[in-house]
């Protein structure tokens, strides 16, 4: 039985339904995190009304539903976040990083561990997740398939994501305790939330006009430049120390670089 006054580092993970269409997807995602021990819910403006057969597919897990944050858009949802994960079934190359699921996890349960937040996005039934929606990823999550049938159900990539997320925790090398005392004794990394990183892509961008690293309105490269910066920073996140070591470094350029 879940003790819900303890705070485990399960209660750092957010998983987050972007636009779901069928109230049963919604109500078995439900039911499948908290089977695993999980109770964060997060819809991005469901495009459905809950139906009874939702409810029944929730079935033991309607506290889970009934306390689900509901969001606008995925920058709502993700914005204090410190880490911010995708799933997708599509690989590529522009897509940034992606790790199969059983090999992802490892991260993000090392982050939860030490009392980071971090949302696994989860995208429609129909299209998945948007190119601007990756984009915000520090990297992506895939379940391999077999190519006679690659796409999953989305409320069966939550429960096998959720479940891959509960054996990261026996498999690791450095198990953590999910006792009261334990915790409070685990060093925070105080990751900065997602959105206070916005700031700092901008001033980096400028800065690298500034000082013609990137060439004039070469806007392919840029957005590759700035893409990959994204995914790299997101992958790990900032300290609020970090963040600010960071600004600094960009006001000294811009002194320094200031056209007479």
């Amino acid at each position: 039985m879940i003790d819900y006054n303890m705070r485990r580092w399960q209660d750092n993970i957010f998983f987050v339904l972007v636009e779901p269409k069928e109230p049963g997807n919604v109500g078995a995602s439900a039911r499948a995190i908290k089977n695993m021990g999980f109770l964060n819910l997060c819809l991005v403006k469901p495009q459905y009304e809950m139906t009874e057969e939702g409810r029944w597919f929730a079935r033991n897990a309607h506290d889970v539903l009934d306390s689900a944050q509901i969001y606008g858009t995925v920058a709502d949802a993700i914005r204090d976040k410190a880490i911010i994960v995708g799933t997708t079934r599509r690989i590529g190359k522009k897509r940034g990083l992606i790790f199969p699921v059983e090999q992802g996890v490892r991260t993000i349960f090392e982050r939860a561990s030490h009392n980071d937040t971090i949302a696994i996005l989860f995208g429609r039934e129909s299209k998945g997740l948007l190119n601007e929606e990756v984009a915000e990823c520090g990297f992506l999550l895939t379940i391999p398939c077999s190519k006679i049938q690659p796409s999953l159900n989305l409320s069966h990539a939550v429960l096998i994501t959720s479940y891959e997320l509960s054996k990261a925790e026996f498999v690791s090398q450095s198990p953590v305790s999910l006792t009261r005392s334990s915790m409070s004794e685990t060093p925070s990394t105080g990751l900065v939330p997602h959105e206070a990183l916005s700031n700092l892509y901008g001033k980096i961008s400028s800065i690298l006009q500034r000082i013609e690293y990137i060439p004039t309105g070469d806007r392919d490269i840029e957005k590759k430049i700035m893409t990959n910066l994204k995914h790299f920073i997101g992958r790990a996140g900032l300290t609020d120390w970090e963040l600010k070591m960071l600004h600094g470094l960009c006001s000294q350029i811009e002194k320094k670089t200031v056209k007479k």
